[in-house]
C-alpha cells in the first residue's frame, strides 16, 4: 500500500489568518452576552423540568420578542450615541391613542392605529429635534417627554373615561384582522408561537441589514463614534438623530398595538420603568455606553437573557424578586466586559 500523504505544515499565513480571525471574533460585542445566554439556558435546563418543555420554550420567546422588539430600536439609537427615557411610557402612549380614536370617534380599529403611528412618530421626532436643536442631553429632553407623557396618559384617560382603563374594543370593525397581525399566533408542531416572535426576527434581520450594508448604517456608527468628524465629512448627523429617535416611535407604536390588541384595554399607568429594561437588554447586548458600538443581533441576545430569566424563575420556582438581581448582575457584567473589550480593541490599535 502506498505511503499516506505527509501532513502539511501550517503556514504563516495560515496562521495570521487563524490569529486575525480569533482576533475579530473576541472583539464582537455580542460575545459576552452570547456566552452568558448559554450558560443562563444551562442553568433553567437543570434546575427547572418545566423549562425544558416545547410551550414553556415558546413562552420564553414571547416574553423575548416584545422586550427585543423595542430593544432593537433602542440599540440603533445608542449606537448613534443617544438615550430614550420615554420609550417605556411611549409604549403605552401609542396604545391609548389608538384604542381611544377607535373607541370614541366610532373608527375603524385600523384607522385608529394608523392614527397612532402618527403621533408616535411625531414624539420621536420632537424628541430628535430638540436634542438637535437644543444642545440638551438626550437624557433630559426624553426624561421631561417620559414626565409629560405619563401625565397626559393618566390625565387624558381619566377626563376622557372616568377611569384610569380603557374601554375594550374587541366587538369593533377590523380589531379581528389588526388582532392577527399584531397579537396572532401560529402553530409549530402542535405549540402555539406568538406572531410578534416573527417580527422580532425580522427587526433584527432588517436592522442589522442597515447597519451594516447600507449609507445609514455606516453614519449611524459615525455619528455615535464622532459627531463632529462626521459632520466634517459630510454625514447629516441632524437628520440621522431624528431618524433614531423615530425609530424608536415606531417600535413603541408597535408594541403598543400589539398590547392593545392582545389584551383589549390599556391601563394608563403600565409602561413606566421598561425604559431601563429596553436600555439593560441593548447594554447586555454588547452596546456601548458611550456610542458608536453595538449589533442588532446582541440586543437581541440580550432580550432572550430577559426572557430566559423572568420566565426561567418561574419555572423553577424561585421567588421573583430574584429576577430583578439576575438582571443586574447580567448588566454589571455587561458594563465591565464591554469595557475591557473596548480597552482591549483600542489598545490593538
Amino acid at each position: 500500500m502506498p505511503d499516506a500523504p505527509a501532513a502539511t505544515p501550517a503556514t504563516g499565513d495560515d496562521r495570521l489568518r487563524a490569529s486575525t480571525g480569533l482576533a475579530r471574533l473576541t472583539r464582537r460585542p455580542e460575545l459576552a452576552s452570547l456566552v452568558g445566554a448559554v450558560l443562563i439556558f444551562a442553568l433553567f435546563m437543570v434546575v427547572a423540568p418545566s423549562f425544558r418543555s416545547a410551550d414553556a420554550m415558546a413562552t420564553v420567546l414571547y416574553a423575548s420578542s416584545t422586550m427585543g422588539i423595542m430593544a432593537v430600536a433602542v440599540g440603533l439609537l445608542m449606537i448613534g450615541d443617544e438615550f430614550d427615557l420615554s420609550s417605556g411610557v411611549a409604549v403605552t402612549t401609542a396604545a391609548l391613542a389608538a384604542t381611544m380614536l377607535n373607541y370614541n370617534l366610532h373608527l375603524n380599529t385600523w384607522v385608529g392605529s394608523l392614527g397612532a403611528l402618527v403621533v408616535s412618530l411625531a414624539i420621536g421626532a420632537l424628541n430628535g429635534w430638540l436634542v438637535t436643536r437644543t444642545g440638551i442631553p438626550s437624557f433630559l429632553i426624553t426624561l421631561s417627554a417620559f414626565l409629560m407623557l405619563q401625565g397626559l396618559n393618566l390625565a387624558v384617560t381619566k377626563l376622557v373615561t372616568g377611569q384610569v382603563a380603557t374601554p375594550v374594543i374587541s366587538d369593533m370593525e377590523g380589531f379581528p384582522t389588526a388582532h392577527a397581525v399584531f397579537a396572532g399566533s401560529f402553530d409549530v408542531a402542535g405549540v402555539q408561537v406568538r406572531a410578534t416572535v416573527l417580527w422580532w426576527i425580522g427587526a433584527v434581520v432588517l436592522a442589522t441589514w442597515v447597519l451594516h450594508r447600507t449609507r445609514l448604517g455606516n453614519w449611524i456608527f459615525a455619528v455615535g463614534g464622532n459627531p463632529d468628524a462626521a459632520r466634517a465629512v459630510g454625514v447629516p448627523v441632524t437628520r440621522v438623530k431624528i431618524i433614531l429617535f423615530m425609530t424608536v416611535g415606531f417600535a413603541a407604536w408597535f408594541v403598543g398595538q400589539h398590547t392593545l390588541y392582545m389584551f383589549d384595554s390599556i391601563q394608563a399607568g403600565q409602561g413606566v420603568g421598561n425604559e431601563f429594561l429596553y436600555i439593560i437588554a441593548a447594554v447586555i447586548g454588547g452596546c456601548a455606553l458611550t456610542g458608536g458600538r453595538g449589533t442588532a443581533v446582541g440586543t437581541a441576545v440580550g432580550a432572550l437573557i430577559f426572557g430566559m430569566t423572568n420566565q426561567g424563575i418561574v419555572y423553577a420556582g424561585w421567588n421573583p424578586d430574584w429576577f430583578k438581581f439576575f438582571l443586574g448582575a447580567m448588566l454589571l457584567f455587561a458594563v465591565l466586559t464591554n469595557t475591557s473589550f473596548s480597552r482591549l480593541t483600542e489598545g490593538r490599535r
